[in-house]
């Protein structure tokens, strides 16, 4: 798939069929992640890959918003230091979301779903996945073949018209 093609195709997936994903695959898009720009080129991130049916369930409990996680293949963490500050915190949080965005759109040239998730429960959480207290589990990426249709680019998304939303020169 060309990268416009994957990114008109990306949609968030939270039904999967229960296939797994291959591990070259779950690697691509870690990959990817670790790819992604970052402030000061500072990589703040780590990333846990949960495929144990018992841990997924046990993440999806972790926000309101994490449902889709017990039913995935696979799941990513986003995980970084606990912030010493307010712009160490919005800087990590602006490039988890590069690297959200990033894997997102690998997963996507490989045909597999994704939809994103916070994290409330950080002691469940960082409980479930080993992280040490010192780490914030930041989100998580459920990822898996679509339960209901292959992705392939959506000619009219949901989305604000470009005239609303693109701007020259000012507002």
């Amino acid at each position: 798939m060309e990268a416009w093609d994957a990114i008109c195709a990306r949609r968030n997936v939270r039904r999967y069929r229960s296939e797994p994903i291959p591990v070259a695959d779950l690697n691509r898009i870690a990959e990817a992640g670790r790819r992604a720009p970052s402030a000061k080129n500072r990589q703040p991130w780590d990333f846990v890959i949960v495929t144990d049916r018992a841990r997924l369930e046990q993440l999806a409990t972790v926000w309101q918003g994490a449902g889709h996680i017990a039913t995935a293949a696979a799941a990513f963490a986003l995980v970084v230091p606990t912030p010493p500050d307010e712009r160490r915190r919005l800087t990590d949080q602006y490039d988890l979301g590069q690297a959200t965005m990033a894997m997102m759109i690998a997963a996507t040239d490989l045909g597999i779903g994704t939809a994103h998730s916070g994290v409330g429960d950080q002691d469940a959480a960082r409980a479930i996945l080993g992280v040490p207290d010192d780490h914030l589990v930041s989100y998580l990426i459920g990822i898996g073949y679509p339960a209901d249709r292959a992705l392939t680019p959506i000619r009219d998304p949901d989305r604000r018209p470009a005239a609303e939303v693109v701007h020259r020169e000012r507002w």
